[in-house]
């Protein structure tokens, strides 16, 4: 079978998609190990019973409702190739804005601070966003400007392993030996620490929603979903999607350093009522940001 000939089979396989075109272009180059350019002009190019039985695989599995990226085992986020697989949340577009928040608060931070910034991605998940603001503050930084010390926690074991391995992937040895990675239900493990600046992108979907958007096959972890689990990683009774942020706010208010800042990613649904959540517990300066569909999306406060 010849790659075009491939390719108008697959599309039809995956009319069910939202982007079947897409699919099997990506699942091609992944397979195939050539750029769209290559297969686009070399159309009709046999593939080899190896190529074709493993294509037919993955279509198979795109098939389920499963996501190109836990196939693949990679997703770009901020221009960076993240390994990823269905123990880790898949890095969305609009995550990409709590990075450019982040790194406008730590670049404020920094021109404010005598000491190196001690900085903790809660619910850190691939560790998309703490290695991005790493890897960018790395290219920006003007000599002799000292980049954060930053820890990375998570609940799932499994979830800091993929961190890890990002990390050892994409960030250079002076810029990982920075790093420190802690497994922990919220706080937990984190009794005598303090941050200048806390970054969290933690499970605030409602509990209903979550098992909604469950239903078409795409694996992704309830455990980074759900935000309606109580401390104990239960289901908690309510159906606003904040039972966790409650949590990681009230909690996170005792692990800041003074003039500390708390900023993390929260749905349009529940945007408004987190900083009101932050404001009620004694945030000062609680700000909201949208995401580049114009919907509120992050919140920041400092103590």
């Amino acid at each position: 079978m010849t790659f075009q000939q491939f390719k108008i089979q697959s599309i039809k396989e995956l009319s069910g998609s939202p982007s079947p075109f897409l699919d099997v272009e990506v699942l091609m180059q992944w397979i195939l190990k050539k750029d769209r350019s290559y297969i686009l002009f070399h159309r009709d190019e046999e593939l080899s019973e190896e190529q074709e039985s493993q294509l037919k695989k993955s279509i198979s599995l795109r098939k389920t409702g499963l996501p190109i990226a836990y196939i693949t085992g990679h997703k770009e986020f901020y221009g960076i190739d993240f390994m990823v697989s269905p123990d880790v949340l898949i890095p969305k577009p609009d995550t990409e804005v709590l990075v450019e928040n982040s790194i406008e608060i730590i670049r404020c931070l920094q021109d404010k601070s005598d000491h190196t910034l001690n900085i903790l991605d809660m619910c850190t998940g691939s560790g998309c966003v703490a290695i991005s603001i790493l890897k960018t503050l790395k290219d920006l930084h003007s000599p002799g400007e000292s980049n954060p010390k930053f820890t990375l926690a998570d609940i799932s074991n499994k979830a800091l392993d993929i961190a890890q391995e990002n990390a050892r992937r994409i960030l250079d040895p002076e810029t990982l030996s920075k790093l420190t990675f802690v497994s922990t239900n919220l706080f937990k493990n984190l009794k005598d620490k303090s941050f200048d600046l806390i970054v969290s992108n933690p499970p605030y979907v409602p509990c209903d929603q979550t098992t909604e958007l469950l239903k078409d096959g795409r694996n992704e972890p309830r455990l980074a979903l759900d935000g309606d689990i109580d401390i104990e990683g239960n289901p908690s009774g309510t159906k606003d999607g904040l039972e966790i942020i409650r949590n990681l706010v009230s909690q996170a208010k005792s692990h800041l350093t003074e003039n500390g800042m708390l900023i993390l990613e929260t749905g349009e649904y529940n945007a408004m009522e987190t900083a009101c959540l932050m404001e009620k517990i004694g945030f000062r300066d609680v700000k909201t940001y949208v995401d580049l569909e114009g919907d509120l999306r992050n919140v920041s406060g400092k103590i």
